[in-house]
């Protein structure tokens, strides 16, 4: 049975009827690097004002993946939508990468310079640029807008001479650290992340002096300043654990991790916006909204 006929069986017509139609990607499986995990889909509006504002979304960082948010919800308000694909943890350790969490990290800051460098080939506004990603893809998008400008004057690839600077960060469900010290102390008995820094959770926790070097780099909180890009972190959870939710699934996805965030940003001097609920945020509906804002004329 096809889904069109499972909608009829469970649904009224008129519910069928309105159901949105998920869009095809305008451009799919764009290469921007080597690898063939290197690779985006690019969604642009049918109508609306040019040059449109983009949002560009992340995928996992352990198995590739270009998940994405209901383009229509975007493609509606003339806002453009790129799904990335990167270089995973998993890649990196198959290639006996010393830190695995570098390939992501890299791959994200190149995807927004190449969709900058590209911009005028879909009609899009380089300098309205948000990113994002739920769950662990979240982690890209906050190393890119904590992150200084990565634009390298002296390459001789052009992708990598342009601006990686964006308007905004949207964080869904995030687990914004890498840092075992920090998770412990955001959510304790939480066991997150590995293997970021080539080891276990519980050897990068003994390890955590050693590899500070490595954490410092590649870690968006210990690079947060006065120059990165504002923030905004949704969960659907409050600070009590669901009665239906299991402890581990609560634990990595809990709005504690936000707090603990929220609360070094502000120190560096960096918007942060956190919602969840009973604790709503002021000149913001939710993560959509302030995308929308963000992204707006």
């Amino acid at each position: 049975m096809n889904s069109r006929a499972a909608c009829l069986l469970l649904l009224p017509v008129a519910a069928c009827a309105a159901a949105p139609v998920r869009p095809a990607p305008t451009e799919a499986d764009i290469s921007y690097g080597k690898h063939p995990h290197q690779v985006l889909d690019v969604y642009v509006p049918t109508k609306g004002a040019t040059p449109f504002p983009v949002l560009i979304w992340y995928g996992g960082l352990w198995q590739p993946s270009k998940n994405v948010p209901d383009p229509n919800r975007f493609l509606a308000q003339g806002i453009a939508l790129v799904a990335v694909e990167v270089r995973t943890m998993t890649d990196a350790v198959a290639d006996k990468e010393k830190t695995p969490v570098r390939y992501v990290m890299e791959d994200a800051v190149r995807s927004v310079q190449y969709v900058r460098l590209n911009a005028s080939r879909w009609k899009l506004d380089p300098a309205r640029v948000v990113v994002g990603g739920g769950s662990q893809g979240a982690q890209p998008a906050l190393y890119v807008g904590a992150s200084p400008d990565q634009a390298d004057a002296r390459s001789a690839d052009p992708v990598a001479r342009t601006s990686s600077r964006v308007s905004g960060v949207a964080a869904y469900r995030s687990q914004p650290t890498f840092d075992p010290k920090l998770m412990q102390a955001w959510v304790p008995g939480v066991k997150w992340g590995a293997p970021a820094f080539g080891c276990t959770f519980e050897e990068s926790l003994k390890r955590r002096d050693e590899l500070m070097p490595e954490i410092r780099k590649w870690s968006s909180e210990h690079l947060l300043h006065a120059g990165s890009a504002p923030i905004y972190f949704e969960n659907n959870w409050g600070l009590t654990q669901p009665e239906k939710v299991t402890e581990m699934d609560y634990k990595v996805h809990s709005p504690a991790w936000g707090v603990g965030y929220q609360r070094l940003a502000r120190k560096a001097g960096v918007t942060c916006h956190l919602k969840y609920p009973g604790h709503p945020t002021e000149g913001f509906a939710d993560i959509w909204d302030f995308i929308l804002k963000t992204l707006g004329p």
